[in-house]
């Protein structure tokens, strides 16, 4: 194999593994409260951990309830960054809720998620 060759083989795996290591370096949910499927009393606070800081001005919670009506969120990060909490202005009436998360980590990616609870 020629040294060019052996360079190319190199970078390339290079590459991949540098690929690799900052796809894996985004936040991802580690805690949720509620919990993900949970039936629970009507929460005074929902709260959504992640495994690195994110970017407030791009991090919320919000609340959608089975028949797809909205219910705001006053929506906070925590000091240090590793978690969004937020508060519904009313308590929830019984039935199934959907909490959708949208994130930004310190690198720019967005994410977005769904947390399914019910409250009974």
């Amino acid at each position: 194999m020629t040294t060019r060759k052996i360079l190319s083989v190199v970078g390339a795996v290079g590459a991949l593994l540098l690929g690799a290591t900052q796809a894996a370096a985004h936040a991802r949910v580690v805690a949720s409260n509620p919990a993900a499927s949970a039936s629970i009393a009507s929460p005074r606070s929902l709260t959504v951990t992640f495994s690195e800081r994110v970017v407030p001005a791009f991090s919320g919670l919000e609340v959608v309830n089975a028949a797809g009506a909205k219910f705001p969120v006053a929506t906070t990060v925590s000091d240090d960054g590793m978690a969004v909490t937020g508060r519904t202005a009313r308590p929830l009436a019984a039935g199934a809720y959907s909490l959708n998360w949208h994130a930004a980590s310190a690198d720019g990616h967005r994410m977005t998620g769904v947390i399914a609870f019910t409250v009974r």
